[in-house]
């Protein structure tokens, strides 16, 4: 019997993480098997991937040597920061540092990291608040800026680009609210621009392909998207599975930025970006490539029946 190659998963009781361990466990045919790094081996959340399959390994992204070993042995590694954890850029700057370090002491054969732009590349100074005294919207600049520690790193590397996550409907306040006026609102300040979205699970079944596609993607930015929709076409898609009418609040960027909430100028700024550089950020975010490398791939109206009865409406 051929020997699985292992693949070592940062974040692997989180959204991204967790959807790769599961992509891999659920194709015992395909040639890998999962490494599920967590700090605390003991969670519920790791205990389940155990049950599953998992070989479920501790190591911290703060301790470069823990990670080190987690990945000693394994043909190839999933890495992802956790900045809505702590807020702050140049933590994560020193994680992903540490896991570039990491990969090249365990001499990887591939590495995906779950990267976005550096948006201080492509906006103007001027165009939108800086944040943080150097930064647009920290939680892309961050890791964007940490690519190059994996390219120094010379370990041969794929970075994958996420899109909104539509889970934020769910976990992160970000549904349907009901106003002063009695109406329900779905607020997106991207005005009539599409944004790309994707079920966040489905971005670990893209990382997976990208795995079993190997060395031709080494090097590449590839951009993981279940749809591209505007603001008023999620609202009418919530309107029909939720059965409410629910109506697009199309706020502007410096009215969400003032509503005052921890990281609401980052989210600000990005739904700026969003709206101000669509089709440079949607052509990266690529649809077919990613149902390509994820043939389950879920659309919107796909995710919502899934997933609807969890939407709260504050």
């Amino acid at each position: 019997m051929t020997q699985r190659k292992t693949i070592a998963v940062v974040g692997a009781t989180g959204a991204q993480g967790g959807g790769l361990v599961r992509a891999i466990l659920a194709d015992p045919q395909g040639g890998f098997a999962a490494r599920a790094i967590t700090r605390d081996v003991n969670s519920d959340k790791a205990k389940a991937l155990a049950n599953l399959g998992a070989e479920v390994v501790a190591a911290d992204v703060d301790d470069e040597q823990s990670l080190a070993r987690a990945f000693d042995g394994a043909y190839g590694a999933f890495c992802v920061t956790f900045y809505w954890a702590h807020f702050k850029p140049e933590l994560e700057l020193a994680e992903a540092r540490n896991m570039a370090n990491a990969a090249k002491a365990a001499r990887l054969s591939h590495v995906i990291w779950s990267t976005l732009e550096d948006t201080r590349t492509i906006v103007p100074p001027d165009s939108m608040p800086t944040l943080m005294g150097k930064y647009k919207v920290p939680h892309f600049d961050a890791k964007g800026e940490s690519d190059q520690f994996f390219r120094d790193a010379g370990v041969p590397t794929t970075f994958l680009y996420a899109s909104y996550y539509w889970d934020n409907l769910i976990y992160f306040g970000a549904g349907p609210a009901k106003g002063p006026d009695g109406n329900v609102y779905f607020t997106l300040p991207t005005a009539d621009e599409k944004m790309a979205g994707i079920a966040a699970e489905d971005i670990g079944r893209v990382a997976y392909g990208i795995f079993k596609g190997g060395t031709k993607y080494f090097g590449q930015k590839i951009g993981a998207a279940g749809e591209h929709l505007t603001g008023a076409a999620m609202a009418a898609k919530l309107s029909s599975a939720l059965g409410k009418d629910i109506r697009h609040n199309a706020m502007t960027p410096e009215a969400y930025r003032a509503l005052g909430f921890p990281g609401a100028d980052d989210l600000g700024n990005m739904f700026q970006l969003y709206r101000d550089y669509a089709g440079r950020l949607n052509s990266l975010r690529d649809v077919a490539r990613s149902r390509e490398l994820n043939p389950s791939l879920m659309s919107f109206d796909e995710w919502l029946a899934k997933y609807k009865d969890r939407i709260p409406i504050a």
